[in-house]
């Protein structure tokens, strides 16, 4: 009766959510319909750049954005992605508590629907929660003298949610359980291999996303890395394995055969007992064990697939790279692309697990989320609160060496990890094409796509020497390395017309081969000539902006067709351009091992507060320069002397004098707002006490004060102040 009556709740929510979908889809349709003017048989042959284009123009016809007078493509994703953007920061700066050590699993990695569920009721849109309304983080949440305070609540809030959801184990334990056995019984009776097939998880899912990438954008990434990342993991198919395999699958389809036969002789068979189960089973157990039994006519290169990973899901440890064939290396890309049977299974003890990991170990950090929603929320005019990492300013969280080597200004509290700042803009720019970023942004944007071009198009030595030794130039490289690539064809002008039907097929075979196709097995491939290598690049790094701008046709199918294999040199530009980045960093770096998610520390210690001691805190390696403050994202001020403070909204007046240590925002454009930057509390004396945090990760700079838990800056004062008000363009 329980289960009957939890099925019944179970099918009554599934009908609810219907309902509230169908109403949700047809408030969309109105808006396309009515807004955007786009009818219900048109809408399907529109590309996403096309339907963003029109609320771009209808923003500037109707303002249904009343704060602002035009919209940008990043304002739109800015939008939609509020909430994600935080979730891939937080995992990308280790904040989350995702990864654990259980006793003889060794490093593991658990997130599941259920916890992702947990942190986003805690931080986004249940009671209580960071936000007070779908844009507005809560003003408290913007000042630093109560962070203590804040943490305490967030703190108690968190076990409160963990006791609830522990009380409730029971229930959503067999609420589990009965989805899976509607979702999944079908499909295993219809494909019993399903359960050995692989499917990125959703850690995986939110490590490989780039800041301001929408779920349609991510999905068509990932899945175009399917196959190679299939292709890797069988590689490390256990001899031993693959013997019990054999002889487990020589067995059962033994007695299989007799059942089968005796069967067609006498269909009465049948009707004895469990004999249609047994057939069933072996039929499974068959399927199962073929999974485990290579293709003996396949040999893999696992260095190679893994460059073939690396250039569409863009991000990789440096660790990784010539330990492709490590079992160390294999375990760990296993926890971003699991076993579709691994995945079930955590769903399933999620309900037991989560509870735990809400309460002993989310809670710890309750002190570092407060800190790192005041320290990366900026406000945009039109917009609201958004994280500043998907701001994707290189001054502000770029890293030294991703490319932003005196570029950036900002401290490793500040700086994203694994290139994410880095690649996730040039992903962006690369999408949207008629996006005009900020003349910093733009200037490291042509640069790289400049130096990308020039070794390109100009190291013919390098490709005639790919057989002799390990090529400098990883253009060079890349394009020899899938060999329809190099017979890529485009005009100077960019059109696809010229060539019909047949231009169109051959280009998208070419971007096609990215995906392995051409690679079943291969450890080395055929090597191009250098003439067709050079004029593959710049066809592809020269000429793809005027290819996506081609036009589309006079037919909806023409245009459809034109707009995929437009969408496809965008992907496959963004592939060699990621590629680049990680060539680059590797030879900067020198071959040391750069901090990433397997190597970095818990972020335990990002929040410890020392007192300043002659400017040796707030992240300063220099006591008597303080950092700059980047003209796009300033890091707040601080008063070292007594007296009135400036107003933060006005720039410097030349009839005021300023006191000596007394700092002044610039005045910048009226778009954002910064909230947080070094919390500053005024002490005894009114002599103001910054509290210098050890940067997430545990990892600490040079000339960085040392820890001392003990000296906790007083509180109270910092709430009276305005908040620094800092306006950008």
């Amino acid at each position: 009766m329980f289960v009957l009556m939890i099925s019944g709740v179970f099918w009554l929510h599934r009908l609810i959510k219907f309902i509230y979908n169908v109403c949700c889809y047809w408030e969309i349709r109105s808006f396309y319909t009515n807004a955007l003017k786009m009818s219900m048989a048109e809408l399907p042959y529109f590309t996403w750049q096309e339907v963003q284009a029109r609320i771009v123009e209808i923003q500037k016809e109707h303002q249904i954005c009343i704060h602002k007078k035009e919209l940008t493509e990043l304002d739109i994703y800015h939008r939609i992605l509020r909430f994600k953007n935080y979730m891939v920061a937080m995992v990308n700066k280790s904040l989350l508590p995702v990864r654990f050590h259980p006793p003889l699993l060794g490093e593991s990695v658990f997130y599941t629907r259920g916890l992702k569920y947990n942190f986003e009721l805690i931080l986004f849109w249940g009671p209580g929660s960071l936000f007070e309304s779908e844009w507005s983080l809560k003003p408290q949440y913007k000042r630093g003298g109560n962070r203590l305070e804040l943490a305490d609540k967030l703190a108690s809030r968190i076990l409160w949610i963990g006791i609830a959801n522990l009380l409730l184990c029971p229930v959503v334990l067999v609420w589990q359980i009965l989805y899976a056995f509607f979702s999944y019984t079908e499909v295993i009776k219809r494909e019993p291999g399903s359960l050995g097939a692989r499917c990125w998880s959703l850690y995986g899912r939110c490590y490989l996303r780039h800041f301001n990438e929408l779920d349609h954008e991510l999905m068509s990434r990932l899945s175009k890395g399917y196959k190679a990342s299939s292709r890797y993991m069988n590689c490390f198919l256990s001899p031993l394995l693959t013997v019990v395999a054999k002889n487990v699958a020589f067995f059962a389809g033994s007695l299989l055969a007799v059942l089968i036969a005796l069967t067609i002789y006498d269909e009465d068979v049948l009707a004895v007992e469990h004999v249609l189960s047994s057939i069933t089973l072996l039929g499974v157990c068959i399927t199962v064990c073929r999974s485990f039994i290579p293709d003996k006519h396949l040999v893999y290169c696992a260095e190679q697939l893994l460059r073939v990973i690396l250039a569409h899901i863009h991000y990789m440890p440096d660790h990784w790279q010539g330990n492709a064939h490590r079992y160390e290396t294999r375990g760990q890309f296993s926890q971003l692309f699991q076993y579709k049977a691994v995945f079930i299974l955590e769903e399933l003890i999620s309900p037991l697990v989560t509870p735990f990991i809400l309460i002993f170990s989310l809670r710890r950090k309750s002190l570092e989320i407060i800190d790192f929603f005041r320290n990366f929320t900026v406000e945009v005019v039109g917009v609201g609160d958004t994280c500043s990492f998907a701001q994707m300013d290189i001054r502000q969280h770029g890293h030294p060496a991703w490319m932003s080597e005196g570029k950036t200004e900002a401290s490793i509290y500040q700086q994203a990890e694994d290139g994410k700042t880095e690649l996730s803009l040039m992903h962006f720019a690369i999408t949207n094409p008629q996006w005009q970023p900020p003349t910093e942004t733009t200037h490291f944007i042509s640069q790289l796509k400049e130096r990308v071009q020039r070794e390109a198009t100009g190291d013919r030595h390098t490709l005639t020497s790919l057989s002799e030794s390990e090529p400098r130039s990883l253009i060079a490289n890349f394009l020899a390395g899938p060999p329809s690539l190099a017979s890529l064809h485009l005009g100077r002008d960019g059109s696809l017309t010229n060539h019909g039907a047949v231009g169109v097929s051959d280009g998208a075979s070419a971007l096609r081969s990215l995906s392995v196709s051409s690679m079943r097995g291969s450890c080395s491939s055929t090597h191009r000539s250098a003439g067709h290598a050079s004029s593959a690049s710049r066809a592809m790094a020269g000429s793809s902006t005027d290819a996506r701008t081609a036009s589309s046709g006079s037919s909806v199918w023409e245009g459809q067709l034109t707009s995929l294999v437009l969408s496809e040199y965008a992907s496959t530009e963004m592939s060699i351009h990621a590629l680049y980045i990680h060539e680059l960093h590797k030879q900067q770096s020198g071959g040391e091992l750069s901090r990433h998610t397997w190597h970095r520390q818990d972020s335990d210690d990002s929040s410890d507060s020392v007192t300043e001691e002659g400017g040796s805190g707030g992240g300063n390696p220099n006591p008597r320069n303080p950092i700059p403050r980047s003209h796009t994202f300033p890091i707040s001020t601080s008063i070292s002397t007594p007296g009135p403070i400036p107003s933060s909204n006005s720039g410097p007046n030349p009839d005021r004098g300023t006191t000596p240590g007394q700092e002044v925002a610039p005045l910048q454009s009226n778009s954002q707002r910064r909230y947080g930057g070094n919390t500053d509390s005024v002490g005894p004396g009114a002599r103001v006490v910054r509290s210098a945090r050890v940067p997430m990760g545990g990892w600490a700079e040079e000339g960085r004060g040392g820890r001392d838990p003990d000296t906790v800056p007083e509180e109270g004062s910092e709430d009276d102040m305005p908040p620094n008000i800092h306006k950008v363009t």
